[in-house]
């Protein structure tokens, strides 16, 4: 697991992930899409590639690239109880946010009905 999180922590990695979400792409698409240079790009795919994360197949003179699910699936699979830990904090923001607006009589109050006249008034 520790490799999958340390392979996802590089951005461009990451970039080139979200990428090949919608579509097979070549080294060559990558670069242009990512404006990096050929040889970073390769070394960022052979970094998944050797991760699990992609696979290529060659085409002629071109490689390839596209995503496999299963790394990403192990990855959901561990983070699945913290996602429940934040649904939980998230479903009691929205109750008491809920219970907040259905309080209040004034939808604006006084404070922000006068920054709002300061600011206004900044603008002319």
């Amino acid at each position: 697991m520790q490799l999958a999180f340390d392979v996802l922590a590089e951005p461009t990695r990451r970039a080139i992930l979200s990428l090949l979400i919608a579509d097979e792409l070549s080294v060559g698409d990558l670069e242009r899409r990512l404006r990096l240079p050929q040889p970073t790009v390769s070394k960022h795919l052979r970094v998944l590639r050797d991760a699990g994360f992609v696979e290529a197949t060659v085409d002629a003179q071109r490689r390839i690239y596209r995503i496999r699910a299963e790394p990403l699936q192990e990855l959901d699979a561990w983070l699945t109880p913290f996602r429940r830990l934040w649904n939980h904090h998230l479903d009691a923001l929205e109750s008491h946010l809920a219970r907040r607006a259905s309080t209040r009589t004034d939808p604006i109050s006084p404070r922000k009905s006068s920054t709002s006249a300061a600011y206004r008034k900044r603008r002319q």
